[in-house]
């Protein structure tokens, strides 16, 4: 079955781990109508809103984003072979939720060069204790093991605003993007 290319739409969905609404994109069906969606794993099956129209069609989202615990914390950052920039949220946080979309977008657009995760501050107290998390979000970029110096961001930022050159996290961003091995490697 070949995939089809939808245009999409800004659409209110409700979360499933929160009572809050959140945004979030989701296609345009062939009705027009949008379809909404479900957050309960990372392949979300959605059924045209229409009555007389009985189409299913299933959407996969956030896919490029991994979310971590404290076990798989060592592996998959600390002895990574390339940056990894860590996520660290929690469920019942708005500004979370609220750059979710741009952390996506990021994480599939650096994904070879960059590895994004996501660890829940609730669920893994040890390592909000060790790296110090006091706000949430927080962004870390790891390289080679070690946290990348000036490279922590605490509280909601939107994409742009993540990989312009007044973000904290943007240099390293920045050199990441840059093809001069010689750059890349003094990260």
């Amino acid at each position: 079955m070949a995939s089809l290319s939808l245009p999409t739409l800004p659409l209110r969905t409700l979360a499933s781990t929160s009572s809050a609404s959140s945004y979030s994109s989701a296609p345009l069906l062939h009705c027009s109508v949008p379809a909404r969606l479900s957050f309960y794993s990372s392949q979300r099956r959605t059924t045209c809103p229409k009555l007389r129209c009985s189409r299913q069609f299933t959407v996969t989202c956030g896919t490029a984003i991994t979310e971590i615990n404290e076990t798989q914390f060592n592996d998959t950052v600390l002895k990574a072979n390339r940056p990894v920039l860590v996520e660290f949220v929690a469920n019942w946080c708005g500004p979370c939720r609220l750059i979710s979309p741009a952390m996506e977008s990021l994480a599939q657009e650096y994904e070879d060069r960059l590895t994004v995760v996501k660890i829940d501050h609730d669920a893994n107290p040890r390592l909000i204790e060790e790296y110090k998390v006091y706000g949430l979000p927080t962004l870390i970029l790891f390289k080679n093991g070690q946290e990348v110096p000036e490279s922590r961001r605490e509280g909601a930022i939107t994409k742009v605003k993540l990989k312009d050159t007044t973000s904290i996290v943007s240099p390293a961003l920045l050199l990441l993007c840059m093809n001069d091995n010689d750059v890349y490697t003094k990260l």
